[in-house]
């Protein structure tokens, strides 16, 4: 299924922005914490006070459903994932726990990393990661406490147990080496037979076969599905989701929101991926309400197999003002179509319902919390966009908080990997717009473009489409951050804008990303994949005219775009490429691709970028703490919704967990 559909921007991209971002006028503070190799920011939400009652009672039982699929999320991760974080919050609050003791502040610090992560295996890099603190000391901390679990503790310090959250190993069963909780018993190869004798490529409305199950060998060895249902597994928690979504739905903005609520609720009720299909083309049709959301299992990152998808949850408000970029970029879909630089069979002849906005986050849930994208592009089904569209919005108030958090840091990555002060000052100029411009043609043209071959799978490209689909959306926006159009409609002040983005992606995608990478290990996440796939790919195919260098001065190695226009020749070519491998569902091309330039991670480049940047003290990741909604009643009767801006990550992680607790 093709459901890779949003671009995540970390902290040391935002970083990167530094001089460049949106100046701070107000004395609110963004970073309020900074551990390990994260940082917590707090985002505000632009256009609230301007909401009706109705709409913020809407946005509120829509945050509130999002809220309650939080254990969901930490059970799909890992099923370790729960145990671990009850006996952490009972630590965390228990009075006779000795707080001064020197190892309490490594524990604090693991804590700390299990809550941002959603479990015990870095969100990002997907790696198991372990406490400092001596063993025995966590054992102490657990009987204080009252959760003695020896097999537990053994779990947490086991360095060879469930290593990788999805595994990518070459060799190896990537489904039994994964520690998600997608699979019980059940191997690749009987995965893989289980679905392809019940899919059918030539339906023309293919149903997203394993999107809302656990795939389960029963004891008499016979492979059954699982659903995610009430009445199923994570009953309790799609209960309070459903019962959020029906209060929501008595104050949705239009028919079409409140028919789409219902039909979210009958899937969750009934299991049936016929209904998620019915309800997210009614989703598609509501592009005038101000408040939107998703809610559901979505997106397919963390399955080896990119079948079964994550639970999320997302609220956001539309901010007219800004969104009026992506409403001529959507206006404009067929022309972009028409001149993409693939193949004609390739592309769509009638580029349907895409729906551009740029919106404001108002809670973040499940897969999306705290670490968060700052674009997403949906429906994810081909069909679903094909014929009916699709809906991409940039998020403004998330992208703004990196920035101004970055602000607030003396040191910028900028800084340190630009060749020169003329980089520096084009970047400075334009970078912080062809960012987010580059952000809406992956998010609402890019996902949405081209289609694939008649009887092509969309499940063809397997454990490599994530990556691959990734790529496709980013070079589909890199093609046309340089084309002379988007002076033409306004969007992009000059015909040059393009050229620092240019430098900055490829430094970023060849070099820089891997400070957040531990020293020896591969590249394993999908969108630093795509990353390094574009960056490696032109770069090795442009060295024999220099088209992206190599320098080295004083040490230090960067990386220099010498010929702009040549670079977007590359892309194209690499664009086309991969699009021709999506449409004809060409799985061994694919595989090459993303094993040849996507994962391997030069060692001495690697150790250097890692030894710059820690000299900067910045902190690579960056996750987000939501401001509480707050209802107000008067004489009985709830007359408005207010805005806590909280500020302490640990203290909104333990109320989360006492709140939204069904697992």
């Amino acid at each position: 299924m093709n459901n890779i559909v949003r671009m995540s921007l970390v902290i040391a991209g935002a970083a990167a922005l530094g001089a460049c971002a949106p100046k701070k006028t107000e004395s609110f503070r963004y970073t309020v914490d900074q551990f390990a190799d994260l940082k917590i920011i707090r985002y505000q939400i632009p256009g609230w006070d301007g909401l009706s009652l109705g709409q913020k009672a809407y946005a509120y039982h829509l945050a509130e459903a999002a809220k309650w699929g939080r254990d969901i999320t930490w059970d799909q991760y890992c099923a370790w994932n729960l145990p671990v974080r009850h006996a952490l919050e009972a630590i965390l609050q228990c009075d006779a726990v000795d707080r001064s003791a020197p190892e309490y502040a490594d524990f604090l610090v693991y804590a700390k990393r299990v809550f941002f992560s959603n479990g015990v295996h870095h969100h990002y890099a997907e790696d198991k990661f372990f406490p400092d603190c001596p063993k025995e000391y966590f054992a102490s901390l657990m009987n204080t406490a009252g959760v003695s679990d020896e097999a537990l503790l053994d779990f947490i310090y086991d360095r060879n147990a469930l290593v990788q959250r999805r595994s990518t190993s070459k060799d190896g069963d990537i489904v039994a080496l994964s520690a998600v909780n997608f699979y019980d018993g059940v191997t690749r190869a009987e995965a893989e037979r289980y679905y392809a004798s019940i899919l059918d490529p030539k339906d023309p409305t293919p149903i997203s076969y394993g999107l809302n199950s656990k795939l389960v060998k029963d004891p008499d060895g016979v492979v059954r599905e699982h659903q995610w249902k009430l009445g199923g597994i994570y009953s309790d928690a799609i209960a309070h989701i459903c019962d959020e979504l029906g209060k929501a739905a008595e104050f949705a903005e239009n028919e079409s929101q409140r028919k789409a609520l219902g039909l979210l609720v009958e899937y969750y009720k009934s299991g049936d991926l016929r209904k998620w299909d019915e309800y997210n083309v009614e989703w598609v049709k509501d592009t005038v309400g101000i408040v939107d959301y998703i809610n559901g299992f979505i997106e397919d990152y963390d399955d080896p197999l990119g079948r079964k998808a994550t639970w999320e949850g997302y609220v956001h408000i539309k901010d007219s003002a800004a969104s009026a970029r992506t409403e001529i970029l959507s206006t404009n879909a067929q022309w972009f179509e028409d001149h993409s630089p693939v193949d004609p069979r390739f592309r769509k002849k009638e580029v349907r319902g895409v729906s551009a906005k740029v919106v404001n986050a108002v809670a973040l849930a499940g897969a999306t919390y705290p670490s968060t994208p700052i674009g997403i592009n949906l429906p994810n089904a081909d069909w679903i966009r094909k014929e009916h569209g699709s809906k991409s919005v940039t998020i403004a108030n998330i992208t703004h908080a990196y920035n101004l958090s970055a602000q607030e840091m003396p040191k910028s990555m900028l800084s340190e990997f630009a060749w020169d002060q003329a980089e520096i000052d084009t970047y400075k100029q334009y970078g912080n717009l062809c960012d987010e411009i580059h952000t809406d043609l992956h998010e609402c043209l890019g996902h949405a473009s081209g289609q694939l071959l008649p009887g092509v799978s969309s499940s063809a490209l397997g454990e490599f489409q994530s990556a691959l689909e990734e790529a496709r959306a980013d070079l589909f926006g890199l093609y046309y951050m340089a084309d002379p159009k988007m002076v033409e409609l306004g969007i992009l002040p000059s015909t040059d804008a393009y050229k620092s983005y240019y430098s900055s992606y490829i430094r970023n995608g060849i070099f820089t990303q891997f400070t957040r990478v531990e020293l020896g290990r591969p590249n394993t996440e999908a969108h630093m994949q795509n990353r390094k796939l574009i960056a490696q790919w032109c770069y090795e195919k442009g060295l024999k005219d220099s088209i992206i260098e190599k320098r080295t001065r004083d040490g230090k190695t960067y990386f220099v775009v010498n010929d702009p226009a040549a670079l977007r020749g590359l892309f194209a070519e690499l664009l086309a490429e991969i699009q021709r491998i999506k449409s004809e569902g060409d799985y061994a091309a694919g595989k090459a691709l993303i094993e040849t330039y996507a994962i391997d991670i030069d060692p001495d480049l690697h150790k250097e970028v890692r030894e710059r940047y820690a000299a900067l003290h910045l902190k690579p990741y960056g996750g987000f703490l939501n401001p509480d909604i707050v209802p107000v009643e008067k004489d009985g009767e709830i007359v408005d919704y207010k805005l806590v801006y909280a500020d302490d990550f640990l203290a909104q992680q333990l109320d989360y967990g006492k709140r939204y607790r069904s697992l």
